[in-house]
């Protein structure tokens, strides 16, 4: 079966182009103009993956991803935009997109990305994977933080950055590896938004003691917990 593709992007020329390259790849491709129209195709065709425009008439890419978070958690948004400052990017992720690309972008990368974003939209529902930590359980694919049967959901930032701690308990993971990792690329300015999206871990295990993610200053965070362990649920 193709994989459906939504694709929400006010200018036509490049909405054409796009479209034409995705279906010339296999894909089922439903298009649309701007975010109103976007969201009401998705609620009535629904769809495997979604790239979209951040700025367009009427409801922009990020209300729109709002809007369709609610119906879905899991389907993978992909932004695109003229924006590159790091607010920008990271109301995009905050919003829920899986990834960002920068206009203008060559088609092949755009392909590489959606390739990826699909192949682990399978991958993740054949193995949900969930990390022990402490007493908490962290499912990395559903971003959310398991206390005592209570889930919380953490942003798509906190888990990326978690994500990478968690995969190293008891090492230094370097902060431009972490930088790298949530906002794909590594500069100064970036080192007070991870500091904050760290504090905002520390007090989302703040019911276990025994997990602390600690600061090693001029190099980057390092996750210790007394207990630890990974599991895989299907």
């Amino acid at each position: 079966m193709k994989a459906k593709i939504l694709f929400v992007e006010d200018e036509r020329d490049l909405s054409l182009i796009v479209c034409d390259t995705l279906r010339q790849q296999g894909y089922e491709v439903v298009s649309a103009f701007d975010g109103i129209e976007g969201l009401a195709k998705y609620e009535t065709d629904g769809a495997d993956l979604i790239v979209a425009d951040v700025m367009m008439p009427r409801l922009d890419g990020f209300a729109m991803a709002k809007e369709i978070r609610r119906i879905s958690t899991s389907v993978p948004i992909i932004f695109l935009t003229a924006k590159s400052t790091i607010d920008d990017v990271e109301e995009g992720f905050d919003t829920g997109a899986n990834d960002y690309l920068k206009k203008p972008f060559e088609l092949r990368e755009l392909l590489v990305r959606v390739k990826a974003l699909l192949r682990n939209r399978v991958n993740s529902h054949s193995e949900n994977v969930v990390y022990n930590v402490g007493n908490y359980r962290f499912d990395i694919t559903n971003q959310q933080l398991i206390l005592n049967g209570n889930a919380a959901t953490i942003s798509n930032i906190e888990a990326r950055i978690l994500g990478k701690l968690v995969t190293n308990i008891g090492k230094t993971v370097d902060a431009s590896e972490l930088m790298i990792a949530v906002w794909g690329r590594d500069e100064v300015s970036n080192r007070n938004s991870l500091h904050g999206y760290i504090h905002k871990l520390r007090r989302a295990f703040r019911h276990d003691p025994g997990i602390s993610i600690v600061n090693q200053r001029g190099f980057g965070y390092m996750l210790t917990v007394k207990n630890h362990g990974k599991e895989c649920s299907s």
